[in-house]
C-alpha cells in the first residue's frame, strides 16, 4: 500500500533507537522509499550500516557533508518526501523544532518540510511528564505536528511509567494511513458497537457468541484514521483499546443498550458491528450451580432488547449500518432485516463458510454490502482492516 510512498525517518539519541530499524524493514516490505536522517546523538545507540542495509539508501547525517553520495542537501530532501517520521523523537528533538531552532540535518529539514511530520515520541517518565516537554507537545499539535502516543510501561532505566516508544506495528499504521487514506470523514461523529455480549446464567457461566470484535475495531480505527470522532462500545474481547477513541466496554445487551443511547444523540453515523446476544435467562442462579445436584438443568430464556430495531425506529436523518452474520439464504435474510430495522446499509456474510480464514476470530473476511435501494456490492476474501475501508466508502455514498 505504500509503494511508490517517500518517507524520511528521523532517528534521536533514545535508547530506543534500536527499534527503528524494525520501522525501516516494515515499511520497506509496504513498498516505501526511505532514507534515514540520524542525530549526532543517535549514533552512539545505532551504527548508519543497519540502516543503509534495510532501506537500500546512503544514511543522512552531517549538515555539512561533502561526500557527493550522501550530500542531500535538507531542501532536497523536503521537496522529495511525502511524510516525516521521527522515531524515536526525544525531548530534545521535540523541544528544538517547538521553538524553531534548526542547527543540524533532522531539524533544518523539518523547518523546510511542507507536509505532514508526525513524531513517536520515547523518553524518561519524568522527562515525558515536564510541564515544558507538554507545552512543546501541545504547541506542535497546535500547528498540525501529529504525535503517536509513548506507551506505558517499563523503560531503560528502570523506572515505571509513560514514555516507552509506541508499538511499532502501530507506529507503521499511523504512518500507512496518514499515506493512504482520506481525511473525508472530518466532522463527523462515528458510533460503533463491536464483539459479543454475555448473558449471565450465574457467577460463572454466560451464554455468549465467538466475536472477537476485529471488524468492529478495524471499523474504529479506520475512520479515526479518516478524520472521525469515533466511540466505540464493545463487549468482552482480547484486542486493546484504540488510542485516540473512547471506548467503552460492556458486558450484557443491556449495558450496550444503556451506552449505546447514551451516546446515539451525538453521532451521524452508527454502525452496528457487535453480535448481540439474543436471548438470555429469565433469571441469574446465585452463587454457582453445582452438577452434582442434578442430571438435567432446565434454563428458562427470554428476549434481550434488539438495540438495533430501536434506533431504526428513532434514527431521524442519522445513517444506520446492520451486519447480519447467515448461515443459509444469507441475501434474502440480509434484505429482510435491512427492511425491518430500516437500515441504510447491512453487510452480510456466509458464516457456515467459515474454516477458520474469515468470519468470526478471523483477521479475514468476504462479505455483500447491500444499501437501502437493494443495490448489492460483493467483496471477496480480504483483510478486515481493508473490508472496514470498504465499507466506509459505501456508507459515504448514501444520500
Amino acid at each position: 500500500m505504500l509503494k511508490g510512498k517517500k518517507i524520511l525517518l528521523g532517528v534521536t539519541g533514545s535508547i530506543a533507537a534500536y527499534k527503528a530499524a524494525e520501522i525501516v524493514s516494515l515499511l520497506k516490505k509496504k513498498g516505501a522509499d526511505i532514507f534515514v536522517i540520524m542525530t549526532a546523538s543517535s549514533l552512539k545507540f545505532i551504527q548508519p550500516l543497519t540502516f543503509i542495509t534495510l532501506s537500500g539508501n546512503p544514511v543522512i547525517g552531517n549538515l555539512f557533508s561533502t561526500n557527493d553520495k550522501t550530500a542531500i542537501k535538507h531542501i532536497s530532501l523536503a521537496a522529495w518526501a511525502d511524510l516525516i517520521l521521527i522515531a524515536p523523537a526525544t525531548a530534545n528533538v521535540v523541544g528544538k523544532i517547538a521553538n524553531g531552532i534548526a542547527d543540524d540535518m533532522l531539524t533544518t529539514t523539518v523547518m523546510a518540510f511542507k507536509a505532514k511530520v508526525i513524531f513517536a515520541p520515547a523518553m524518561n517518565t519524568n522527562m515525558f511528564a515536564n510541564p515544558l516537554y507538554q507545552q512543546n507537545v501541545e504547541k506542535l499539535n497546535t500547528l498540525g505536528y501529529e504525535f503517536i502516543d509513548s506507551e506505558y510501561g517499563r523503560l531503560a532505566c528502570g523506572a515505571i511509567g509513560e514514555g516507552r516508544l509506541a508499538n511499532i506495528e502501530e507506529i507503521v499504521d499511523r504512518v500507512e494511513n496518514a499515506l493512504t487514506l482520506k481525511n473525508d470523514y472530518q466532522g463527523k461523529t462515528v458510533l460503533i458497537t463491536a464483539s459479543c455480549t454475555r448473558e449471565a446464567i450465574d457467577k460463572v457461566r454466560f451464554i455468549s457468541n465467538y466475536s472477537s470484535g476485529k471488524m468492529g475495531f478495524a471499523l474504529a480505527r479506520i475512520a479515526h484514521a479518516r478524520g472521525a470522532r469515533v466511540i466505540l462500545v464493545t463487549g468482552p474481547t482480547s484486542l486493546s483499546a484504540p488510542k485516540g477513541i473512547t471506548t467503552i466496554s460492556i458486558e450484557s445487551a443491556e449495558e450496550m443498550r444503556k451506552e449505546v443511547f447514551k451516546y446515539y444523540s451525538q453521532a451521524d453515523i452508527i454502525i452496528s458491528a457487535a453480535a448481540v446476544v439474543d436471548f438470555r435467562p429469565r433469571e441469574m442462579f446465585d452463587g454457582k450451580l453445582k452438577k452434582e445436584k442434578s442430571e438435567k438443568l432446565i434454563i428458562e430464556l427470554e428476549r434481550t432488547p434488539d438495540i438495533l430495531y430501536e434506533l431504526g425506529k428513532k434514527k431521524g436523518d442519522k445513517i444506520l449500518v446492520g451486519f447480519a452474520a447467515e448461515t443459509e439464504n444469507m441475501e434474502t435474510n440480509a434484505l429482510k432485516k435491512l427492511k425491518e430495522k430500516r437500515l441504510d446499509l447491512i453487510v452480510a456474510n456466509n458464516i457456515s463458510l467459515r474454516n477458520g480464514s474469515s468470519g468470526f476470530g478471523s483477521d479475514k473476511n468476504s462479505a455483500k454490502v447491500i444499501n437501502s435501494k437493494g443495490i448489492t456490492r460483493e467483496i471477496a476474501l480480504i483483510p478486515k482492516i481493508e473490508m472496514a475501508e470498504k465499507i466506509l466508502d459505501e456508507i459515504l455514498k448514501i444520500k
